[in-house]
């Protein structure tokens, strides 16, 4: 957490509530919200959270897994996927938002725009706090993968370039395209 101090459960399901853009939460749905805010502890207890995004491809999670734990190998660090967060939340949007308000660093693993988290990579953009704690992880490919593969096209959307561009402004932006590549990328972040 940025200010270092952890937040009660009432601020989170304060967060949580106007996050969903509901009044409020049903009994039910505020103790399911309860029982999932307990999965943040970890996020409080390391002085470095890596909330690490990607695809969830059959291919593709296996190179989440690896950053995540190449992440997690580094002094009081904790990384994880979203999917590792599994209690009952109320929606996605909410989960996700929640785990990046709380987290020092987003770690997106781009490798292509089928898929993956594009929703979230468009709100790195339009949240400055967001945006301010994300690194991005950019798949290359060899003129062989892209013909072969991609059919010879960009295997990325404008918005991810664009995205890409602000990043590696800002110096928190890699290239890999072995996933040797990819653990010296993880390495290298923190």
């Amino acid at each position: 957490m940025s200010d270092g101090k952890r937040p009660s459960t009432s601020e989170i399901a304060e967060r949580m509530t106007e996050y969903a853009h509901i009044d409020g939460l049903s009994p039910t749905e505020y103790e399911n919200a309860m029982h999932a805010v307990a999965e943040l502890t970890p996020i409080f207890t390391h002085d470095r959270s890596c909330f690490v995004l990607g695809s969830y491809g059959t291919y593709e999670i296996r190179r989440l897994q690896l950053v995540k734990d190449r992440l997690n190998r580094e002094t009081n660090t904790y990384a994880f996927l979203m999917v590792d967060m599994q209690g009952e939340w109320y929606n996605t949007i909410v989960k996700f938002r929640l785990l990046a308000d709380y987290v020092t660093h987003i770690v997106g693993v781009a490798e292509h725009d089928e898929s993956g988290f594009l929703v979230e990579q468009g709100m790195f953009v339009i949240q400055p706090a967001y945006f301010a704690k994300t690194y991005g992880l950019k798949r290359e490919y060899n003129r062989e993968v892209l013909e072969g593969k991609f059919g010879g096209t960009e295997p990325f959307s404008q918005l991810q370039l664009d995205i890409f561009a602000m990043l590696n402004r800002e110096g928190r932006f890699s290239v890999w395209e072995t996933e040797d590549d990819l653990s010296q990328c993880a390495e290298n972040l923190l």
